[in-house]
């Protein structure tokens, strides 16, 4: 049956469509893939930058760097989440069309970790061919798709049954002793507490956040109960604080630093002080583990720092704050500490002169012109931490030898170029003031170059710097201390957190393994259960 002039008519106008559709897909298309490279060249290339930057890096406290490398990996997360959004938009795209295939390079994706359970979810198979409907098949192989997934959290009550048996001869019960709990009034498990302590301290989620959050899984909590484990878990670990604070007082060098802490107080809050002394021998390939030790005060007074030191002598890692002096001092027994100052602190007065950027961030239409002598002074500094970079982890002994060949004549020409310098410049020069920091009392520049006679010294204070970053970043969370008290609290478990940390120990999972233990372990091997001696127990208990 031949088709009737108005029947071509209406199947060209069709094919026409049709042929307009697939040009328009094969257009989208075409984009799509541009977009998707695009973006993957610019991924490639913020990766690398990123690589750059931390290669450059002089510790994890350098300031610019460290600025560049948080916009940079913001920038990176933004671009890989609208690459998979364009890829998917390019596979639907390919759905849609009669395009031929693209093959699109992608990167490879790393197995998932061996050690997670696998379930197997086998399809339903066929009963017959696909093809001609034949019953006669027989299987040839497999094809399996990993899929990551997770289990929401699961609450359970483990109820521990204790048996009465009475005797026939006698009449006396017999009956085995109750288990003994991290905390008394004992109902949370370990699991459960570790959970809350690290959640609280580790990852800066108050309390009445916590309960908000096991409500809505089904599980009420009051805020007065939890705080009651809370503390009572701060008793129970009180030996382990205190082997970690012997460890970390027993150091002959230590960083210290300090950080505002908002209190609450009457009609508002008060500008209270978190305090860390750090002992870290990694730097000069000491033996000793890593541990940090926080204190908590409720001003910034010499009196804080003098008391957590107290009878403690050695080489102290600081900035320049006046409230350190009370160690410093001569006449203090049984003896006076050593100061070591910090060249980051030093560099970063040079730095925010020879920054145009910092400049116009804080608020000035038109950017101040770069200091020349501070660019000069940034230069010179970063060739000394250049070298310094090479030489981490080596020996004390190493280290002394490199500085004393290559870095000690450095040091002494910046010596001489700043003391020319400012000879020439007005003392309320910015420039001028800069350099007087590392001059303007008497001892202050031996101190600055103490790290030229001993190997163990290192270069900056970065180390205490990166210990109170947490929190710092943790004040947006919890916005003030509740109390006195709540600041030495959390303190204490800082303290526990961070050394676990250090040690890249899972602070969660090491907090849970020590208070199911301590209940049953003897005094004289709570050694074991210090981070660096950790060793999960393969039979945990289940409360």
């Amino acid at each position: 049956m031949s088709e009737t002039p108005s029947e071509i008519a209406v199947l060209r106008a069709a094919l026409a469509a049709a042929e307009a559709r697939a040009s328009a897909a094969e257009d989208e298309l075409t984009q799509a893939r541009a977009v998707v490279s695009a973006s993957d060249a610019m991924i490639r290339h913020l990766q690398l930058q990123i690589a750059k930057l931390r290669r450059a890096q002089f510790g994890h406290g350098a300031e610019r760097q460290t600025r560049l490398i948080e916009q940079l990996e913001m920038q990176l997360e933004d671009l890989e989440t609208d690459l998979g959004q364009d890829r998917a938009r390019t596979d639907g795209a390919v759905a849609k069309t009669t395009v031929a295939a693209f093959e699109r390079r992608r990167p490879a994706r790393k197995p998932f970790p061996e050690h997670l359970p696998r379930e197997r979810v086998v399809i339903e198979a066929p009963t017959s061919c696909t093809c001609c409907g034949s019953a006669r098949i027989v299987k040839m192989g497999e094809d399996i798709t990993d899929t990551l997934e997770v289990i929401p959290r699961q609450w359970k009550v483990i109820q521990t049954v204790r048996e009465k048996f009475t005797c026939r001869d006698c009449e006396r019960i017999s009956q085995p002793p109750a288990p003994f709990h991290p905390t008394p009034r004992g109902w949370a498990g370990p699991n459960l507490l570790a959970m809350v302590l690290f959640e609280k301290f580790g990852q800066h989620q108050p309390l009445n956040r916590q309960v908000e959050r096991y409500e809505k899984e089904g599980v009420e909590i009051s805020l007065s109960t939890l705080a009651d484990q809370v503390g009572a878990c701060a008793m129970a670990l009180q030996p382990i604080h205190d082997l970690i604070r012997a460890h970390v007082l027993g150091a002959e060098r230590l960083h210290a630093d300090d950080t505002t802490v908002p209190l609450m107080a009457k009609g508002g809050t008060q500008t209270a002080r978190l305090w860390t002394y750090l002992r870290d021998d990694r730097p000069f390939a000491g033996g000793a583990p890593p541990a940090a030790l926080y204190g908590f005060s409720t001003d910034r007074r010499m009196e804080h720092p003098t008391r957590h030191l107290a009878g403690w002598t050695g080489i102290l890692q600081a900035d320049a704050y006046g409230g350190y002096n009370g160690v410093y001092d001569a006449a203090r027994k049984p003896a006076p500490v050593l100061s070591a100052l910090c060249w980051s602190h030093a560099r970063r007065k040079f730095f925010e002169l020879a920054d145009i950027k910092a400049t116009a961030r804080k608020g000035k239409k038109v950017a101040e012109e770069i200091s020349p002598i501070a660019l000069e002074a940034v230069k010179r500094i970063d060739v000394i931490f250049d070298v310094e970079r090479e030489i981490t982890g080596l020996s004390a002994a190493a280290r002394h030898e490199v500085r004393q060949r290559v870095v000690r004549p450095m040091v002494n020409d910046l010596h001489d170029w700043m003391r020319a310098e400012r000879a020439r410049m007005s003392k309320h020069n910015p420039v001028a003031k800069a350099i007087n920091y590392m001059f303007e009392e008497e001892g202050r520049w031996d101190a600055f170059t103490l790290f030229l006679e001993d190997g163990r010294i290192c270069l900056t204070n970065n180390a205490a710097e990166r210990a109170l970053r947490g929190v710092a970043l943790g004040r947006k969370a919890w916005l003030f201390a509740g109390s006195p008290r709540g600041g030495e609290r959390a303190a204490f478990m800082y303290s526990l957190i961070v050394t676990a940390k250090m040690n890249n120990i899972d602070p969660q999972a090491w907090l849970a393994d020590v208070l199911a233990r301590l209940p049953d372990i003897p005094v004289s091997r709570l050694p074991e259960l210090l981070p660096w001696n950790w060793k999960p127990n393969p039979f945990p208990k289940a409360a």
